[in-house]
């Protein structure tokens, strides 16, 4: 099983939100991120690429 990490982009740069994500829920403008360990995370974002070789999420604000 490969682990997905997730990264926000801001300022142009690719900032590491959330590692090992488990669940990623989209609702509205809001996703909600659960990784293997029950951590959460809400951004306001949308999706901007998933690289599964990688292991990458890639959101940007909205």
């Amino acid at each position: 099983m490969c682990e997905a990490h997730a990264y926000l982009i801001k300022d142009h740069m690719e900032n590491k939100v959330l590692d090992s994500v488990d669940l990623v829920e989209f609702e509205g403008d809001e996703v909600r991120l659960v990784n293997i360990f029950g951590e959460q995370k809400i951004l306001k974002a949308r999706l901007n690429r998933y690289n599964s070789r990688e292991g990458k999420i890639v959101f940007e604000s909205v």
